[in-house]
């Protein structure tokens, strides 16, 4: 556009995402998960079921030495195989249903998750997006969410069958033997130490490993979708280097984040070991002083590896959910941040003439920038109102702040007579229609794209849109019509095409108010006078707003407004702009050459 921009600045400019309450955070994912209660019984269910059937697993070893393979009761050793055999049998059917069922539950939480994110970025004003990368955007979207999404499919299960493994096994140890329980209760506290002071450092890596990975998807969805320019202003190195430094420092913090709950392991193999022996130890001299059986002994020590085990995997589980919970913070920092609907209760009008006047508007995006200085004008119903004046000028501030993309500070934006921050947001863009010279598109067919402008259209009403707007000729020269397929961004088509389809899309809208940011400066002089004639066609008894850039689109208006630095500096029509020899004057003169 024409104008300044609305304050979008360098990247890093953007705050930091800040850390928030643990506990918060996975209440929140929790109540996710409870949206489906009776899947998660039925993990609840199942996991009690295949953890049971584990915690059998050792007595029934001991059993076997103790009355069977000592005695050498042959037969009864068969019989108590065969037992065995068919309690794990069962037990691997019972974990492969749980796990089927957690990874049904943990998609379709995630689901919900990620839907209700992106309803929420549909919900966020204008500023949120030009103040953010589109990549760093998605990176949350898909990356954070995932992330999310791999902890709960595995921690949820796990830390149930921790739980309910750490307890039972306890309680079989103390059943069997109270003075080696107490001799394996000893690695307890060294393993709270371990995890106690590797995961202070944890979760600060792993979050400044997602804010990173953010970083570089921004880098790469600019460089990739800007590849052109790169390739052209022959900067192919340059963002090459970029990438590179981005790359080394996610993978500094990424290393140290792997390092860091990677001594988890280590440490609790370490301590279980050590467990082990000593627990031998001590068994094996109550072997020997007749205190036990063997077969207890070596049921113990089962039990002990399997004591150790949950221990191990709720410290490892709990870098997981470190991880996890960094992405899930950035992902509920989006949606705590206010909807530019909340609190939206205003009018609807129901009959709109189009008169707009802006009183005394003063604007700027950024503290002690003016970009718009004390502007007032009125444009009648119908009227046609177009905005000239240098690069940064404030005309598509003007349009920024009618459309409610941005809300003014000081005076007041009128329709009709009705303050517009009193009419409801939703109901004041439907009286707006905006033919942009960026021409966006959708992926999906070329009637879907037009419809996007009136969802409930029929295709008669999308077709005659697209007649009304020179567009129907190009579209039923292509394959398949109105159902051709636009490729991302519409680049099967060409830049005048696809204005066509957004003219056509802004028709069938029918606003009372409509926006032009020329839409010709860019394309053919065949293609323009098509153009020109369907924008003159949609201008028809509405009151229109032009973001000129040739003078010679906008001498029939009924208003030319001159802005400069912020400041409304000329009005007045073509014939007397020139009289004036004002700055209107200069800029004419410039484009055309010619003294007049």
């Amino acid at each position: 556009m024409s104008n300044q921009s609305p304050a979008r600045g360098p990247m890093h400019q953007v705050p930091k995402v800040r850390a928030k309450n643990t506990g918060a955070t996975i209440r929140r994912v929790w109540n996710y998960l409870n949206r489906q209660r009776s899947a998660l019984l039925m993990v609840y269910v199942f996991t009690i079921l295949s953890s049971l059937i584990a915690l059998m697993g050792p007595y029934l070893i001991g059993v076997t030495i103790d009355d069977y393979i000592v005695p050498r009761n042959y037969e009864g050793l068969i019989k108590i195989c065969l037992i065995m055999l068919g309690i794990h049998v069962i037990g691997a059917l019972v974990t492969w249903v749980q796990a089927y069922v957690m990874t049904g539950l943990s998609q379709k939480t995630v689901l919900h998750l990620r839907k209700d994110l992106f309803a929420k970025y549909q919900q966020l004003p204008i500023p949120f997006f030009d103040q953010r990368s589109n990549g760093e955007l998605m990176s949350r979207a898909t990356n954070d969410i995932e992330n999310v999404s791999n902890t709960l499919n595995q921690s949820v299960t796990q830390l149930l069958n921790s739980i309910i493994t750490l307890v039972g096994s306890l309680v079989i140890m103390i059943s069997l033997n109270v003075p080696l329980t107490f001799v394996a209760l000893l690695s307890i506290p060294l393993a709270l130490v371990a995890t106690r002071n590797i995961a202070k450092f944890t979760r600060k890596y792993f979050k400044d490993q997602q804010q990173h990975l953010g970083e570089l998807n921004g880098m790469i969805e600019e460089t990739i979708s800007g590849q052109k320019v790169v390739k052209l202003y022959r900067q192919e190195g340059k963002e090459i280097h970029r990438f590179r430094e981005i790359s080394e420092r996610l993978n500094q913090v990424g290393i140290k984040a792997q390092m860091m709950s990677g001594m988890m392991g280590p440490f609790m193999n370490v301590i279980n070991n050590l467990s082990f022996a000593l627990i031998a130890a001590v068994g094996g001299w109550l072997v020997f002083q007749d205190l036990t059986k063997v077969g207890i002994v070596v049921s113990f020590l089962s039990y002990s590896r399997q004591f150790g085990r949950p221990v191990s995997e709720l410290a490892n589980q709990y870098n997981m959910i470190q991880s996890a919970v960094a992405g899930a913070e950035r992902v509920f920092e989006i949606m705590d941040m206010p909807s530019e609907y909340e609190g939206d209760r205003g009018k609807r009008v129901t009959e709109t003439r189009g008169a707009v006047s802006f009183n005394h508007v003063s604007f700027q995006y950024q503290p002690e920038k003016p970009i718009l200085r004390d502007i007032s004008f009125e444009a009648m119903p119908g009227e046609k109102i177009a905005l000239v004046g240098p690069t940064g000028a404030g005309k598509t501030s003007v349009v920024n702040l009618l459309t409610r993309f941005y809300d003014i500070e000081d005076g007041v934006i009128t329709i009709d007579n009705e303050d517009i921050r009193q009419i409801d947001k939703d109901h004041l863009r439907r009286l707006i229609g905006m033919v942009l010279q960026d021409a966006h598109v959708f992926s999906g067919t070329i009637r879907e794209n037009i419809r996007f402008g009136k969802l409930d259209a029929t295709d008669q009403e999308v077709e005659q849109a697209a007649m009304l707007a020179n567009a129907d000729n190009f579209i039923k020269r292509l394959p398949m019509g109105y159902e051709t397929l636009l490729s991302t961004e519409g680049s099967n088509l060409s830049h005048g095409q696809r204005q066509l389809l957004t003219i056509a899309r802004a028709i069938l809208a029918d606003p009372a108010i409509l926006i032009l940011d020329e839409a010709t400066s860019s394309v053919d002089t065949r293609t323009e006078m098509h153009i020109q004639e369907a924008m003159k066609l949609l201008m028809k008894g509405r009151t229109s707003f032009v973001i000129a850039h040739r003078l010679s689109t906008i001498q029939d208006a009924d208003c030319i407004l001159y802005l400069e630095q912020g400041r409304l500096v000329e009005r007045g029509t073509h014939e007397e702009l020139l009289a004036a020899k004002g700055p209107y004057y200069d800029l004419y003169h410039s484009q055309f050459h010619q003294v007049v």
